[in-house]
């Protein structure tokens, strides 16, 4: 299964994370139409407001490659459920993916959540609103 595939991606960039504050490492991965993985971690800086997000990782790996179009994304943390992505990484997934492009949420118990992006973040402020 595809998704087996993207999950253990994820892990294996949450392997990778900088995060000598929190302890708390993330892994994400992006997967674009044609089959493309970008994988991002999480990586913090002392002034807090800097760090980044896996999933901006991935997202923003990709953009700056010229990938503009997704099918996938999987998000995977060491948390008690699947892993929710914060307030600022919904509001970047609905910038760069369609809103019925589903987003795999993960632990690393196994615990598996899909979703889709619009469920994630209803309501999107998108381009359309400008």
């Amino acid at each position: 299964m595809e998704n087996e595939k993207w999950i253990q991606q994820a892990i294996l960039a949450r392997d990778t994370a900088y995060v000598p504050y929190s302890k708390f490492k993330v892994g994400a991965c992006l997967v674009t139409t044609d089959d493309q993985m970008y994988t991002g971690c999480n990586i913090e800086n002392a002034s807090y407001g800097l760090s980044n997000c896996a999933e901006r990782t991935a997202i923003f790996k990709a953009v700056s490659t010229g990938e503009r179009t997704f099918k996938h994304l999987v998000i995977t943390g060491d948390t008690d459920g699947p892993i929710a992505p914060c307030g600022a990484c919904r509001q970047v997934i609905a910038e760069f993916c369609s809103p019925e492009m589903p987003v795999t949420l993960c632990n690393l118990k196994g615990d598996i959540k899909i979703t889709t992006v619009a469920e994630l973040l209803p309501y999107a402020f998108t381009n359309k609103d400008l």
